[in-house]
């Protein structure tokens, strides 16, 4: 069971390597995607939060697989170790895609292909009413960002400033401030 955060370390360690379907490894996707939480000025849960989201890939036994709801299963693993600012942006951040489609014009047309792939299985964009409850969902702003980080946290050209291994001890804080928000 992955029930800690030496336990999701270890995890990305052993399958991090793992294609993420974009060209890049599923921990350079981590990776970019924290870095770029970084640049924006993000809180450290957010930081968090873009460097797992996609953890439920990893607990995957198809390394192919086209969508198993990798949100909710890696929710489910970030709840046993961080807080809701970690947790919920990580649960919404598909949803976050299919408002985006939804309210944004052109947002759709510059996905991935395999973005787009996805969003297909995913449900599609929102139709108006989901899309407004959508936005009144707390951590809903946090999961459009996070989406956005993880829009463009596929560069395979990017240079590997970071690695996961930079982010051990914020990792261990923010659990730490987790455990003692209660």
């Amino acid at each position: 069971m992955i029930d800690t955060l030496d336990a999701i370390v270890s995890l990305y360690a052993a399958r991090g390597h793992r294609s993420y379907g974009e060209g890049v490894s599923q921990i350079e996707h981590a990776v970019q995607c924290a870095m770029l939480a970084e640049a924006g000025g993000c809180p450290p849960s957010l930081v968090v939060a873009a460097l797992l989201h996609d953890v439920g890939h990893l607990v995957e036994d198809d390394e192919t697989a086209a969508d198993a709801r990798h949100e909710v299963v890696g929710a489910a693993i970030l709840a046993r170790v961080f807080g809701a600012s970690v947790v919920r942006p990580c649960a919404l951040h598909v949803e976050a895609k299919r408002y985006l489609c939804a309210t944004e014009p052109g947002y759709t047309a510059a996905l991935s292909a395999a973005s787009q792939r996805s969003l297909v299985l995913q449900g599609g964009a929102f139709d108006s009413a989901a899309s407004v409850a959508f936005a009144q969902r707390p951590h809903a702003g946090a999961a459009i960002a996070l989406r956005r980080f993880d829009d463009s946290g596929k560069r395979v050209d990017a240079a590997p400033v970071r690695l996961f291994a930079d982010y051990l001890l914020l990792l261990a804080e923010v659990a730490e401030r987790s455990s003692s928000d209660g």
